[in-house]
């Protein structure tokens, strides 16, 4: 076990589950296993007990779920990562909403959670980590976004721009766009304001991808886009755009 190893829970209603990945968490160095929960209201009150760094969390169980679990623990001080180990595929939308690391199906395979479980280190989400780091590390990296069978990685750095599409937001990553199902106040707070700013109530942008910022003479901004695309400006949001470009 690694010094700064992530202090883990395991939490399933499956007996043999659980038993499966203890013995995959006594084969990964960076995991320190201090608990295990049959269910969402054991986990809660483990996780208030113990504050892991890291849920290794089924999605299907009696009681609270997995999803209803993450919910609850978004407003902890500190927030353990998260990696749903579950039966099922049709939660993976949810599960990337409450920002999880990883989505992975059972019978769950040594290297998927070997690989899981090191985005979590790279995160930072270990012991004693600094308050900066810890800052860091809410900014989302990437999305995993439901097209057609698949689950896609998309990295957040290669999105260009971000439009409001009623409940769904359409990420542009070149000449091809995906829909994600989540408000763009959330997306906003999870996106590094150093890399994006929002133009607009319904536009999100990456700031690189801005090519020129221009006015009608009549108090009206815009921004003009690196794909030729020019978005007006919200009166709201001007003074944060103006700020960004030194003036």
């Amino acid at each position: 076990m690694a010094a700064d190893a992530l202090r883990t829970l395991i939490i399933d209603d499956e007996p043999l589950a659980i038993e499966r990945l203890q013995i995959l968490c006594g084969q990964i160095p960076q995991i320190n296993l201090v608990g295990t929960a049959n269910d969402g209201d054991a986990a809660l009150r483990l996780c208030q007990a113990l504050t892991p760094d890291l849920l290794l969390l089924d999605i299907a169980m009696p009681g609270l779920d997995g999803i209803q679990v993450a919910r609850a623990l978004e407003t902890s001080e500190k927030r353990p990562a998260i990696i749903f180990c579950t039966a099922f595929d049709d939660f993976a939308v949810e599960a990337f909403d409450v920002a999880a690391i990883d989505y992975l199906l059972k019978p769950v395979a040594l290297g998927k959670l070997q690989r899981a479980v090191g985005r979590v280190a790279d995160r930072g989400t270990s012991p004693g980590r600094s308050s900066d780091a810890a800052e860091q590390a809410e900014w989302i990296e990437e999305f995993w976004i439901p097209h057609k069978s698949e689950m896609i990685r998309i990295a957040a750095t290669d999105v260009d721009r971000i439009e409001a599409e009623r409940d769904y937001m359409r990420l542009h990553v070149g000449s091809r766009s995906y829909l994600l199902h989540q408000t763009i106040s959330e997306l906003e707070r999870r996106l590094n304001p150093a890399r994006f700013i929002r133009l607009h109530r319904s536009t999100i942008v990456r700031q690189d991808y801005i090519v020129k910022l221009a006015h009608d003479g009549l108090g009206t901004w815009k921004a003009c886009l690196n794909d030729g695309i020019s978005t007006r400006i919200g009166r709201t949001y001007l003074a944060k755009v103006k700020a960004m470009a030194g003036r």
